[in-house]
């Protein structure tokens, strides 16, 4: 069975979605491993690598893809590229199919067997495979490091004999992998952490690793069955920013990282949120990319508003590409060695197997997964 993977081409993208050390991986199953030429180049894995781990290397993209029986990439093909997918091939990738009705209708109608590695289910068994958590990960370390950077103050404590300097107050909102991650980081750094989130439940976790939690009492919250917090009602919305506005006053840093599964991302901190900042405070929106938490942000820039810089770029993982293709390609390779039958050395695509019926999206011409399919009332 021929795996194949194509180099990443959307404009800025650093990450591969195959390493060397995964693509051995790969070939030791028994898979036919064939990547495009400079497939890691940007994250710095030459193509000696690759050859060395026993794939093979072409600069022929549409060849490439048109033999393959398994494509993985990280992100969504290009439209165009969906044609030269053999029909019955199957394309594992981040396809953010709620937002791309169009990609995914194209790849039932071509055959394809689409997988979207947003979906994988947030099970014990499936954890390896979670490019949403372990992508997420790196993001909230880097917006931690990105914070700093622009900051006009130091995050620990320090004792001088000119004074005392006092630890930066940085504030998180939206306590998922993120934001946890972020919280860790910006203790190690000596920051002072406050935490907010949605659902009461995480209020241990943020303890945990030594930040404080920041309660408003919202009425009934909660979180969906995959663990993402629950969208608010209007009222809770407005009662949640009357709460956050001191304590975004009081911040030197702020980050977001909430956001509702499948949609829009709700904005959080507002235009009278940023104006009871500091100047040369920072806030650095992790939400960027599905639309934002801070209200004004813009995509992929760092603007100025009143002496607050508001940090909207994109791709936080990409910006540590080594690392981040590390956790990818592992999650990428659990997934496939899940299904592989090393007698018949092929991966099986068990339609019953509850990991497969929650990430596979389209099969044998059709749309299949229930998160997609219209219910008639």
């Amino acid at each position: 069975m021929k795996i194949s993977i194509p180099r990443e081409t959307h404009p800025g993208e650093s990450r591969a979605p195959l390493t060397p050390h995964s693509a051995d991986k790969l070939v030791k199953l028994g898979a036919q491993v064939e990547v495009e030429a400079g497939l890691g180049t940007a994250a710095g894995f030459p193509d000696a690598a690759y050859t060395e781990a026993g794939a093979t290397m072409t600069s022929d993209r549409k060849a490439l893809i048109s033999s393959a029986d398994i494509v993985l990439r990280l992100r969504k093909p290009p439209l165009e590229e969906i044609a030269w997918l053999k029909p019955g091939a199957i394309h594992a990738s981040l396809l953010d199919p709620f937002n791309e009705k169009e990609l995914v209708q194209r790849l039932a109608e071509h055959g394809v067997s689409a997988v979207s590695m947003e979906f994988i289910p947030r099970t014990t068994r499936a954890q390896s495979m979670d490019v949403l958590s372990s992508q997420a990960n790196l993001g909230g370390y880097e917006a931690v490091i990105l914070a700093a950077s622009y900051s006009n103050k130091i995050f620990p404590m320090m004792t001088t004999a000119a004074g005392t300097i006092l630890p930066s107050k940085v504030f998180i909102i939206g306590v998922g992998v993120a934001g946890l991650q972020a919280i860790a980081t910006a203790k190690r750094l000596g920051a002072k952490v406050t935490a907010y989130d949605t659902r009461p439940v995480v209020e241990e976790q943020v303890k945990s690793l030594g930040g404080q939690f920041l309660k408003i009492d919202l009425g009934e919250t909660g979180q969906t069955k995959e663990g993402y917090a629950k969208a608010l009602t209007e009222e809770q919305i407005q009662k949640q920013r009357d709460a956050m506005n001191k304590t975004c006053g009081d911040s030197d840093i702020v980050i977001t990282a909430a956001q509702v599964f499948g949609r829009k991302a709700p904005i959080l901190v507002t235009a009278e949120m940023l104006d009871a900042m500091k100047p040369g405070s920072v806030v650095v929106d992790l939400a960027v990319e599905t639309g934002g938490n801070v209200e004004g942000v813009v995509y992929d820039q760092v603007t100025d508003r009143k002496g607050v810089k508001i940090v909207g770029v994109a791709n936080l993982p990409g910006r540590v590409p080594l690392h981040a293709s590390q956790v990818y390609s592992a999650n990428l390779v659990a997934f496939v060695s899940e299904f592989w039958d090393k007698e018949k050395k092929a991966f099986v695509l068990n339609l019953e197997d509850e990991i497969i019926k929650g990430c596979l999206v389209t099969h044998d011409g059709k749309i299949v997964n229930e998160k997609l399919i219209t219910k008639p009332n």
